[in-house]
């Protein structure tokens, strides 16, 4: 009976740890997510770029993004009238498409930038120790 509790015990450990990491994976992407249309405003921000540059950029920046969730961003960034593109030749291959902003996507990124400085605020704001004992 002692085993049966203890294999119970072990068990039900290992289903909470699992749980609990399922979360965060998924707290966790839902975070990227939520600011890859803002990283991918910002890298179009200072100069026009092309797709696989983009990703390579977001990549250095540790935020990594495939082909297959970046393309239906761009189009519907650009449907949206935040993005528009030019075809370009390339010197290696078939021309490229190169995405920048509107002056709508410029507009629109201000004002991810006022709500990512609010957040960025709140939040640290709440990690302050000193105003957490005060709570």
């Amino acid at each position: 009976m002692y085993c049966k509790v203890l294999i119970f015990c072990i068990i039900l450990r290992q289903i909470t740890i699992k749980y609990r990491n399922m979360n965060i994976d998924n707290a966790k992407s839902q975070m990227r997510k939520g600011m890859l249309e803002y990283c991918v405003l910002l890298l179009l921000k200072h100069r026009p770029a092309y797709a696989s540059d983009i990703i390579q950029k977001l990549k250095e920046a540790q935020l990594l993004v495939v082909e297959g969730t970046l393309y239906p961003l761009l189009t519907r960034l650009k449907n949206d009238g935040l993005l528009s593109y030019e075809w370009q030749e390339s010197t290696q291959g078939p021309p490229r498409k190169y995405y920048a902003l509107t002056e709508m996507g410029e507009t629109f990124l201000d004002g991810l930038d006022s709500a990512w400085n609010e957040l960025y605020n709140t939040v640290n704001h709440l990690k302050n120790r000193d105003n957490i004992n005060n709570v």
